[in-house]
């Protein structure tokens, strides 16, 4: 029994420990959203609230215009993770289940993509979209955060479609089964696991991207949520407790998204083993 105690302590001990250091800079995110400024810069910067101010909150939605800049940054990450999921699914299922000339050479192009920095193409990218006309929009920023998604997202579903085997395919034409039948009915559901990994990280880097949405969107009812965080720091820099109250706030739907997928990814595993076995 004593034995058994010490090797769950030394294989959980650290375990524990990594969790509480990951968990507290959120933790004392929260208790900095309920704080003054004199708490938080001096007689009580890492302890619990002396008093729970739940103005900051009321402040960060008065002086901050949070429906607003939620609703603009969920349409651009929803837009993002539909579009480059269902690119990369349809390319990556071609790439890697059907024979035709160039598809390794494609599959090559696609994956160079991810070696280009973003820093690099932001000036031809924007004046592409100057001459496009898609400045000021939300296609400004889904249509560069597809295109930089669509390599990791392309990787990603070629390993599963590649550990797929042929017979159901087969099975499936034996049975009359369009190529697109085949596709959306019988293979789509197979990588479930690879679409929710997917799209959590395309989900959170589109939530938080700032440097394209500042290039080209100048319109504030367009602005994103990182770039109504920089207006907020930039006016309203007296008030930190309103601002820490702000950033809980933006925080909450990626870890909603996180805790959702992840679920999701978990079952999916467990019937995509038990197809396999």
């Amino acid at each position: 029994m004593f034995t058994r105690t010490v090797k769950k302590a030394l294989a959980y001990g650290p375990l524990s420990f990594y969790v509480l250091i990951s968990l507290y800079p959120l933790v004392w995110l929260l208790f900095y959203s309920f704080k003054n400024n004199e708490e938080i810069f001096s007689t009580n910067v890492f302890g619990l609230p002396k008093i729970w101010r739940i103005e900051n909150y009321r402040n960060a939605f008065d002086a901050f215009d949070m429906t607003m800049y939620f609703k603009n940054s969920f349409i651009v990450s929803a837009g993002t993770v539909v579009v480059t999921v269902l690119l990369a699914l349809m390319f990556s299922y071609a790439s890697a289940r059907m024979k035709w000339k160039l598809a390794d050479a494609s599959r090559l192009y696609m994956t160079a993509g991810m070696f280009i920095p973003m820093q690099i193409i932001l000036i031809p990218l924007l004046i592409l979209e100057k001459t496009l006309h898609l400045q000021n929009s939300y296609l400004a920023v889904i249509v560069p955060y597809v295109a930089f998604q669509l390599s990791f997202a392309t990787i990603i579903f070629y390993g599963f479609f590649r550990s797929l085997p042929h017979e159901l395919e087969e099975s499936a034409a034996i049975d009359g089964a369009s190529v697109y039948t085949t596709f959306f009915r019988i293979m789509v559901p197979l990588v479930v696991p690879a679409i929710a990994s997917v799209s959590i990280f395309v989900f959170l880097f589109a939530w938080n991207e700032f440097l394209v949405a500042l290039v080209m969107i100048a319109d504030n009812s367009l602005k994103t949520l990182p770039l109504g965080l920089l207006y907020f720091q930039t006016q309203f820099t007296s008030d930190w407790g309103a601002m820490g109250a702000v950033m809980v706030l933006s925080t909450i739907p990626t870890i909603l998204v996180y805790m959702l997928f992840s679920e999701q990814v978990e079952k999916a595993l467990t019937v995509s083993s038990a197809v396999k076995g």
